[in-house]
């Protein structure tokens, strides 16, 4: 059974902390060697060698990387050969809907509402595109504040912030959707004066989310799940702060992470309702409600796995802690592998 594993320009294949050399990724040739011991023949290509052949890649399957650089322009490109490779028939792993949604909270949320049961989605958020629709939204009665507006690109809590009131959330707003151009704005000037009536272009429309604020939370955690293994990271919320990722605050792994097991049962049912073989979790409890705050289906960090000396795993209706034995290598193959199995 081949498998395909598509590499980017660096001929690099996935996000992987402490990597050598940096931002390397994966040891492709040990990725190649664990494939081959789990029966499979790995092919490793590039996007820019893909042929798109009828009836070649029908059924094929294909794990791939991402791309965070220059304003995601190569992952742009990547969506492109992704899609033209499920238009062909290839069964590509993760599918093109959960490339899109990486890194792109947006799209995120659009997955949330559309695949996840009503009953685990607790943290429906809105979407603009531009600041005028944030404006029509708030006088409609459509956002309740305080709330969380998110650019739609970006990690570690970095184009995030709270609207406690209405001149915040125009402050913040326009700081996220701001795309202002001076020769674009003096054009519009004179269309508003050549044309009556005319209704310029805005100067603020870049996508974003908005998400009902969680109160007195002092923590979130990160959860990667790679198949059947729960790696957990409780992050701290710094004093006079909202935000625990990216905070480099007083973290805790694993079985010390003070995670309450229980709600790993609603984590886990969140995780098979999309249907793929790994999953990146911000995860909040309020002591009451669970909350995923954001999720990511691929080329998302690893530090969680580097930070744990263990792990959780559900055996016979319980969650049991397990030593980690296995570097990424092996964790990512095995989680791949059981889902083809699956399949």
């Amino acid at each position: 059974m081949k498998i395909f594993i598509l590499t980017n320009y660096k001929n690099n294949f996935g996000s992987k902390s402490k990597d050598k050399p940096y931002r390397s990724g994966y040891d492709l040739k040990l990725l190649e060697s664990l494939f081959r011991e789990n029966g499979f023949e790995p092919i490793i290509i590039s996007f820019s060698e893909i042929k798109f052949e009828f009836g070649f890649w029908k059924d094929q399957f294909v794990v791939y990387t991402s791309s965070e650089e220059k304003e995601y322009q190569y992952k742009s490109y990547i969506e492109d050969v992704i899609a033209g490779l499920e238009n062909l028939g290839a069964r590509t792993i993760p599918g093109h809907q959960f490339l899109r949604a990486n890194n792109n909270k947006v799209f995120m949320e659009i997955l949330s509402q559309t695949i996840i049961p009503e009953n685990l989605n607790n943290n429906k958020a809105l979407i603009f595109g531009s600041l005028e629709e944030v404006e029509n939204a708030y006088q409609n009665k459509k956002i309740d504040l305080p709330c969380v507006i998110k650019k739609a690109a970006g990690a570690k809590s970095r184009g995030v912030f709270l609207a406690n009131n209405f001149s915040e959330l125009i402050q913040y707003s326009k700081k996220a959707t701001d795309v202002f151009n001076l020769k674009s704005f003096l054009k519009e000037r004179i269309r508003m004066k050549k044309h009556n009536g005319y209704k310029p272009e805005s100067q603020y429309q870049n996508k974003i989310v908005i998400q009902p604020f969680i109160p007195n939370l002092k923590n979130d955690w990160k959860i990667l799940i790679y198949g059947e293994k729960y790696f957990i990271l409780k992050r701290s919320i710094r004093p006079n702060d909202f935000r625990a990722s990216g905070s480099g605050y007083n973290y805790a792994a694993g079985s010390k992470s003070g995670f309450p097991l229980e709600q790993l049962n609603y984590v886990r049912n969140f995780f098979k309702a999309l249907n793929i073989p790994n999953l990146s979790v911000d995860f909040a409890f309020d002591g009451e409600k669970p909350y995923v705050l954001e999720f990511q289906a691929l080329y998302f960090g690893t530090s969680t796995i580097l930070m744990s000396d263990d792990y959780y795993e559900f055996q016979n209706g319980n969650w049991v802690v397990k030593t980690i034995t296995e570097n990424l290598e092996e964790i990512y193959v095995k989680s791949i592998v059981e889902y083809i199995h699956k399949k």
